[in-house]
Formats: C-alpha cells, structure tokens, sequence
C-alpha cells in the first residue's frame, strides 16, 4: 500500500490557498498547505469582498473586519455612474487582515502550513509527489505566475494586451461606501475604505507607468490624498493576463490565479478562487468534476471581464463611464451579476 503524507496538498498559502485547506479540513481530508513565504503575506491586489464572497467565508467560519461596500462607483472626468447594491453589502478588507484571519481558521481547522519552494512535481496513477512529500492529490493555488501550472503542463498563452496592477495605500479617513473605480486616458485606480482610516489605491494600467504621474490625470483623487501620508509602500504585479488550457489534469487542479486570469477589471477575484476551492474539494470528496464546474463558475466573469477588458484597450474606452451613465439599468445588472 502506497504510503501518503496528506489527502490534498495545496502549493500556495494565501487566501484562495488557504479556503481549500479550510474546505479540505471539512470535508474530513488530511491537508498540507506548502507556502514559500513565512507568516502573513501582503501583496498587490483588490481588497473589496463582493457581496458573494462573504457568505463564503461565513460559512468556513471567518468574518474578517473592514469596511462596509455598499456599490460601485464609475468615475470619470465626464461624470459618475453610481449603482448600490440590491442586498446586503460587501467589504473593504486590508489584505494582511484577511491572510490571517484564513491562515487561524485553517491552522485551527488542523490544516498543516509548511515553508516550502515548490520546484519539482510527478504524478501518477495514485498520487502525486512534490518536495518529497507524497498526496492522492494536488492543487495548485501559486498564483499568477504559477510553478504548478507550468509543472502540470497547464501553462497557456496569454495574448493580447499585458496590464499590471500597483497598490498603494493613503492613512484617509474614507469618504464613501463605494467601491471607486476611477477611468482616466491610461489608468483605472479602484479606490477601496479598508479600516476607519485607511484607504487603499489600486491602479490597473501599463507596465512602466508611474503611480503618482498617472494619479495626477485624476484631479479629484489628488486632491483627496493631497497631504495625506502612505500606509504602505507602493507594491506591484503582473502581467495580470494569464491562461491555463485546462482547470485540472489528472490529479492536479488549479485554484484561483493560477487557474487563469484575465484581469481584476470587475473586482471579484476574490469570490471566483473561493468558489473555486469549494469545487475542487467537492469533487475529491464525490462531488462533480472539476473542469466543468469551474468553467461554470467563471463564465459570466470571463465574458464580462474580457468584454471590459478588450474596450478599455481601444478608443472605446472613453465610452465606457457615459454608457454606464446613460444606461444604468443595464449598468447595474452587471454589477449585480458580478457582484453574486
């Protein structure tokens, strides 16, 4: 008989890595989170919780604090187009805040944490085998730049236009309830109250852009953050573009970023890994297949987001917050569809 060290080893210690050791401890599966990375891991990312996320992290018993979300705001110099949420609300949640509060419910889950660089990967039949440790099976939650995409044979190509992400964060007292997403010329800055004085500024745009100068196209912005102090050192990411050819193969399935990722354009990142996770537990456990009910989790973000995405890259761009004004209705089943 094949010896294992763990039902379900999982290569990435953040959030959506550490929901599937959650899942995986509750559905009665040894599981063994391998992160490179000591302790509380911060990093460049949205940190608004969709309403839909919420119940999620509910149900695996986590309930970090924040800031109410209660909309989406699109911002331009041509206006704004405002939407607040049918039901009950998302939140705003510092990131460093949200990894440890995971990271204690998965430790007290009695989920294992151990300090590892994955390099290597072999599967077969039975197993999979990774730093030496032995699994019936593996999951993938690395991230954009995934090891075990790449390892697995996962690894697509990612074509059309590359964006990063930059996150920066401003000691504000937060003046809105709304997730602000800011349109100038080259940029979106998505603007996010993460605790009663702390704001956080996440901007989306080209590679080797500078963060104050593409602040500067956004007048009402600067003149919110004029004499305002950083909270936190200005961090990157990207490219953002990233493709799997597939969710799983053979005993490895991809969670999360590493899944695939087309941009973080509609805020919901975070709701998309966590439903993820819960998938691929279930179908370890007997529940549906892997690949298909990813591809239903993700359909409606990966039409609306490449949609977005692709207009934001062409002279349609300057269209999009008018249309959002003009059209609000159609503009707010959107945000509700991507919003749940």
């Amino acid at each position: 008989m094949t010896a294992f060290d763990a039902d379900v080893v999982i290569v990435g210690g953040g959030p959506v890595g550490l929901v599937t050791a959650i899942e995986a401890r509750l559905a009665g599966l040894d599981a063994l989170v391998l992160e490179r990375h000591p302790g509380v891991v911060d990093k460049a990312c949205g940190e608004g919780l969709m309403p839909g996320a919420l119940p999620l992290l509910a149900r695996l018993g986590v309930d970090p604090e924040g800031m109410p979300l209660r909309g989406v705001s699109y911002r331009s110099a041509s206006g704004a187009a405002d939407h607040r949420f049918a039901g009950p609300a998302g939140r705003g949640v510092r990131r460093t805040v949200l990894h440890a509060a995971l990271r204690a419910r998965a430790l007290a889950a009695g989920a294992r944490v151990e300090r590892m660089r994955v390099t290597e990967l072999a599967t077969d039949a039975d197993g999979v085998t990774v730093g030496g440790i032995r699994s019936r099976w593996l999951v993938g939650a690395d991230g954009l730049h995934s090891t075990v995409r790449r390892l697995a044979g996962l690894a697509g190509r990612a074509g059309g236009v590359h964006r990063f992400g930059y996150v920066r964060h401003y000691a504000l007292a937060p003046w809105t309830d709304l997730v602000e997403v800011h349109w100038s010329p080259r940029v979106e800055i998505y603007v996010t109250p993460v605790a009663p004085g702390l704001v956080g500024f996440a901007m989306l745009g080209p590679r080797r852009i500078a963060f104050d100068e593409a602040l500067a196209e956004l007048p009402e912005l600067c003149a919110r953050v004029t004499g305002a102090e950083h909270a936190s050192s200005l961090a990157g990411a990207g490219p953002l573009r990233q493709r799997a050819v597939a969710p799983s193969r053979g005993r490895v399935l991809l969670v999360g970023d590493a899944s695939g990722y087309v941009d973080a354009i509609t805020g919901e990142g975070l709701r998309l890994g966590f439903a993820q996770a819960r998938a691929a537990i279930a179908s370890l456990t007997g529940g549906p297949a892997y690949a298909p009910e990813w591809r239903r989790i993700t359909r409606g973000f990966r039409v609306t987001a490449s949609v977005l995405v692709g207009a934001a890259g062409t002279p349609l761009r300057r269209a999009i917050v008018p249309a959002a004004r003009r059209l609000p209705r159609l503009y707010g089943a959107i945000v509700e569809q991507l919003a749940r």
